[in-house]
């Protein structure tokens, strides 16, 4: 997924934090005791939208080493000495291992089994250590531990639990006998470590394969199961749905499968049927974000875990069009026809009676009942609209006719906006398809700018599936823009269905994306601010919008200030007379560059140099380069620029309105790799798209670039062309609520999100419904800046009761806070 110039296959994402208002058409009072006045006016005469119960989930996909490692309860790390440079470069088939002694990984005949390549053959007197995760695995005193391996050998094994002061338990002997069998032993701790190392020592020759050590306390107790305390956060949350398993893993790398056929492709999408079956007997693969996939937890195990938690399984299989860069639609009949079987199998897998092949197959691993299966979402983020659309449709067409009751989701793609989001969605509402999948990851102050998004949507167009979505940060900030965002989801729940925040999963030594839901070590797991808000939302849901009012804040428009800019993204580029001139035709800047580039100050990223007459940056790998020059207080003036690309995969940027490295303006051409132009909005660091168009920039051609801002109005021309004009004057609305009932208990749960260093005094007026004089609050409340941690939580509810309600009341909302009255009927 991209959201502007922020690939998700990139890391270093800018957090949103700080003043989310700055710049906008709002200015909140500095002070923390300003009070600011409000009222909510409800109406419980009028229906609102019904709210099922599946509108929040979560969307569960294996990055930051969030299944291995992670939420998959695993100890060991490669296990089965299939890591390899096409997961990582730096890995081989002894990653995490060390060894004593004789020891060769072998790829041969004598393997365990045919997708399970490789094995570690032991000379006698030699051992292996495997060192997990992290620091070491970790064991707790008194905790329970299973051991197991597949051996071919005709010896004795000894195995050892220890770190370096000592042994953790008592050490266990394992008598193998004869050809491939697994074996299994059991360990106690006597005492706990985060640096413990597993140890396999051999007496005679033999081949080990699959060696792994369980803690015994998996949740719901399963074998083969879940990290109990990740898993028990996601419950807790009470989601509706779990989509599963991507995400960036399903579109992208080739579409054949792990066989004598494809060569045992390690760089495959992810395919349901490598992930089912015996644990020894699945595939391997090489995960996207730059790791192995065990596929230890597959398909079987996140439909068990749905099913543990109340929620509706949600996947996602592969469309044969790669995304997340790739972007390469797969011509082959046959392959796609396979793949529209596996979803179809997949299906009756979930669903299929005992009777049948896969329902049998489900029924053996432990789950003879069907799963209930009744959404099934094809593809991800496809930026190749015409191409995902016409493979969908035959995917579409074939579980219509085989499961009709099966809802098939499509998308619209990797951004909130532009060509292709616009291209896709008027080929889904053309075909009448059920739902769209949408993502976005925007600014803080985008999502306050934008809660009214889905008022227009047409109530008779496909319902929208919000499948990821996240304001770039884990402070209090991001949470507040996303819980005040969250409100306009809930009134608009006749069109917005699903909604689920991501990622959900982070381990804090193996981050490839920010911000995440829940994060985690080896010792513990802790929630985030965002977490907090998503928990709030998902078990005070409500099953009907009871349609409200509120007042909004007072605005202070200000016109758009700051310097200009020039950058490059992945691209050489050359620029040449560049002037700034202001409204009333007075030079504020000239560059020819005929001298020096001593006018213009950059961060150090790229390579600037003065070039014959023209100011060079000659990086092409060099990512957001920009240089500035001029008053940050400027307003009101023309921009010119002359700029050429020389070589590379985009364009060239051309800023305004700069303040510093994270606000500004910029005018993205031949971003996207060389496929659009759009302006950019950051705003601490978090970009979004204000305008947008498909086209591309000609190597070595110089372009005329002019920008005129006047006040919030913006027109920009291309060669002497318009080429397009916005006027940012959105406010950013700190202010949002929403209320709901709650149909089983008859609650009015009114919700109120104020995202301001101001209190809000507020007169909510019920309308003449029937309600208790008390009611049950629950509030979230921080610094903007605050931040949950492994050893601090700033942000965390609290509850209370208020005591005065009546047909109309008054309640002081506190600054920079989340609040849900749940108010009894009366």
């Amino acid at each position: 997924m991209t959201r502007g110039r922020r690939r998700r296959w990139r890391i270093g994402l800018g957090a949103a934090v700080g003043a989310l208002l700055a710049g906008t058409a709002v200015t909140p009072p500095a002070v923390a005791d300003d009070v600011t006045d409000y009222t909510v006016t409800v109406d419980p005469g009028r229906a609102g939208a019904t709210i099922d119960d599946t509108m929040y989930g979560v969307f569960f996909e294996d990055i930051n080493r969030a299944a291995d490692g992670g939420l998959y309860a695993e100890l060991l790390q490669n296990r089965s000495f299939e890591y390899s440079t096409a997961d990582n470069k730096a890995y081989t088939p002894l990653t995490a291992w060390t060894t004593t002694g004789t020891a060769k990984v072998s790829d041969d005949d004598g393997r365990l089994n045919a997708r399970n390549r490789n094995y570690l053959s032991l000379g006698a007197g030699s051992s292996a250590t495997n060192s997990a995760y992290g620091t070491g695995v970790n064991v707790e005193k008194g905790r329970t531990y299973d051991f197991s391996v597949w051996a071919r050998a005709d010896s004795a094994l000894t195995v050892t639990l220890a770190d370096a002061d000592g042994t953790l338990a008592a050490p266990r002997t394992v008598k193998a006998r004869g050809g491939w069998t697994k074996y299994t032993a059991t360990f106690t701790a006597s005492r706990g470590s985060t640096t413990g190392r597993l140890t396999v020592a051999t007496s005679a020759d033999a081949a080990l394969d699959m060696v792994s050590l369980f803690p015994r306390d998996t949740f719901k107790g399963r074998a083969n199961g879940l990290r109990k305390d990740l898993a028990q956060k996601i419950a807790d949350l009470r989601p509706g749905f779990v989509r599963f398993p991507g995400g960036c893993l399903v579109n992208t790398g080739s579409m054949e499968g792990y066989d004598e056929a494809s060569g045992y492709q390690r760089k495959r999408s992810y395919q349901w049927k490598d992930t089912v079956g015996p644990v020894e007997e699945r595939a391997t693969n090489a995960n996207f974000w730059g790791y192995n996939q065990s596929y230890g937890l597959g398909y079987y195990e996140y439909f068990q875990f749905a099913e543990d938690i109340g929620a509706m399984p949600l996947p996602v299989v592969p469309a044969l069009v790669t995304g997340c860069g790739q972007n390469k639609a797969t011509d082959d009949d046959a392959l796609l026809k396979r793949h529209i079987q596996d979803t179809l199998d997949l299906i009756a897998f979930a669903n299929g009676p005992v009777t049948t092949k896969w329902g049998k197959l489900r029924a053996k691993m432990g789950h003879p009942k069907p799963f209930h299966l009744t959404h099934l979402e094809v593809g991800n983020e496809e930026n190749l609209p015409e191409d995902f659309f016409e493979r969908f449709t035959e995917f579409r067409t074939a579980i219509e006719a085989a499961y009709p009751d099966v809802t098939v989701i499509s998308n619209s793609g990797p951004d909130d906006s532009g060509t292709t989001f616009d291209t896709a969605w008027k080929l889904n509402k053309d075909a009448d398809v059920d739902m769209v999948d949408e993502h976005y990851y925007n600014s803080p102050q985008w999502f306050l700018q934008n809660n009214d998004r889905y008022d227009s949507y047409d109530r008779g167009g496909p319902k929208v599936f919000l499948g990821e979505y996240a304001s770039l940060g884990n402070t209090w900030s991001n949470a507040l823009s996303e819980a005040a965002y969250m409100t306009g989801l809930e009134r608009n729940a006749d069109v917005v269905k699903l909604a689920s925040y991501a990622p959900l999963l982070a381990r804090r030594d193996t981050v490839q994306w920010t911000p995440d839901m829940i994060w985690f070590d080896d010792q513990k797991s802790w929630g985030s601010a965002d977490y907090e808000v998503q928990k709030l939302f998902m078990r005070n849901v409500g099953d009907r919008v009871v349609p409200s009012t509120a007042t909004a804040t007072p605005s202070t428009l200000q016109p758009i200030t700051g310097a200009v800019g020039l950058s490059t993204w992945a691209t050489s580029a050359a620029y040449d007379d560049v002037r700034v001139t202001s409204a009333d035709g007075d030079s504020l800047l000239s560059d020819d560059f005929s001298g020096d580039a001593s006018k213009w100050t950059g961060s150090g990223s790229g390579s600037w140099a003065v070039q014959d007459g023209q100011y060079v940056q000659s990086d092409e790998t060099a990512e957001n380069t920009m240089v500035t020059a001029g008053d940050p207080n400027w307003q009101n003036y023309d921009l010119h620029v002359k700029a050429t690309k020389k070589s590379g995969k985009e364009g060239f940027l051309v800023a305004f309105g700069v303040k510093d490295t994270g606000n500004y303006y910029w005018w993205n051409l031949g971003g996207w790799n060389n496929t659009s132009s759009a302006v950019e909005q950051a705003v601490n660091g978090g970009k979004a798209t204000l305008v947008s168009k498909a086209g591309s920039i000609e190597t070595g051609r110089a372009y005329d670039i002019d920008i005129k801002v006047r006040g919030r109005q913006v027109t920009l021309y291309l060669d002497g062309a318009e080429w397009g004009s916005f006027k940012d004057d959105k406010p950013a609305e700190p202010f949002r609520q929403v209320v709901t009932k709650d149909k089983k208990s008859g609650d009015l749960i009114v919700k109120v999100v104020n995202a301001q260093d101001a209190r809000a005094r507020t007169t909510v007026n019920l309308g003449g419904a029937k309600v208790a004089n008390s009611a049950a609050v629950t509030t979230l409340t921080a610094d903007p800046a605050a931040e949950n941690t492994a050893t601090d939580t700033p942000v965390k509810p609290t509850t209370s009761t208020f005591r005065g309600v009546a047909d109309t009341f008054t309640y002081t909302f506190p600054a920079n806070s989340v609040t849900f009255l749940r108010i009894k009927k009366g």
